[in-house]
């Protein structure tokens, strides 16, 4: 089975709670769903005043003419090819194993997220002092308290900027990168934050700064690797194509296991 839904309709979050919703009411027709679905858009408006007190690197109203464009530059210099890695939890931990004691309460996805970034912007051969970014989308339903069964956008791009002599010159290790992550996830903490977001975004010309920049998107803990229509578990879940994002997929059959 293969869908497609509007980004402006819902995120992956709401995705997953209308596939399971529309497989439950298939397997038990006659049944009420658990979740029911609030499709309030009002509850995430921006303020009747703007407030954007804080600066969100993730975003732009201009081009940056005085970056270079990574992804301009990777398509011009090479034909690119499709390809994902495996991390099961001995590779995961053998990441973790190489970061400070400092850092703790290291998650799989900030790990993942992390060497994937360092190895992606080790492979450009760019000047050291360039300063590159990781975006990621993080949920906010819990922080904003979003009503339960919300099908909106209710996620935010988080960022994590470092220069590429911080990040792979100077480190033999993702440390460095776990930090940043790690930090910018703590900044979605602050509904403020989140809110100057929200307004900042009511900006028609404000756009997603994708010059400098690796997009990771987390479908590995949405559960849609357990949709059933009534015939059983999918043996596979994925995009049909994604030629912007880099994913993170669930392993089928293997629930401490993430693929890139």
């Amino acid at each position: 089975m293969c869908t497609a839904i509007n980004h402006s309709l819902c995120d992956g979050i709401g995705s997953s709670q209308f596939l399971h919703a529309w497989a439950h009411l298939t397997r038990e027709p006659n049944t009420e769903l658990t979740i029911l679905p609030f499709h309030g858009r009002h509850v995430l408006k921006p303020r009747n005043t703007s407030q954007v007190h804080f600066t969100h690197p993730q975003y732009t109203r201009t081009h940056p003419s005085s970056h270079v464009d990574l992804h301009k530059l990777m398509m011009q210099s090479q034909s690119l090819v499709a390809t994902s890695f495996t991390f099961g939890p001995s590779e995961v931990h053998f990441l973790k194993k190489q970061c400070v004691l400092s850092l703790k309460c290291i998650t799989t996805f900030e790990t993942v997220a992390a060497h994937t970034w360092r190895a992606w912007v080790k492979s450009l051969n760019l000047c050291p002092m360039q300063t590159v970014k990781l975006l990621f989308s993080a949920n906010i339903r819990k922080k904003v308290n979003l009503p339960e069964g919300y099908y909106g956008n209710g996620f935010v791009l988080a960022c994590a900027e470092s220069t590429v002599k911080d990040l792979v010159v100077a480190n033999n290790n993702i440390s460095h990168g776990l930090k940043v992550v790690q930090h910018a996830k703590a900044n979605l903490d602050n509904e403020g934050y989140i809110r100057s977001m929200v307004d900042l975004l009511e900006d028609k010309t404000v756009r997603v700064d994708l010059s400098t920049s690796l997009v990771i998107s987390q479908w590995s803990r949405l559960g849609l690797e357990d949709v059933d229509f009534g015939e059983g578990k999918p043996l596979h879940m994925g995009p049909l194509t994604s030629s912007i994002y880099c994913l993170l997929l669930p392993v089928v059959g293997d629930a401490n296991s993430v693929r890139v």
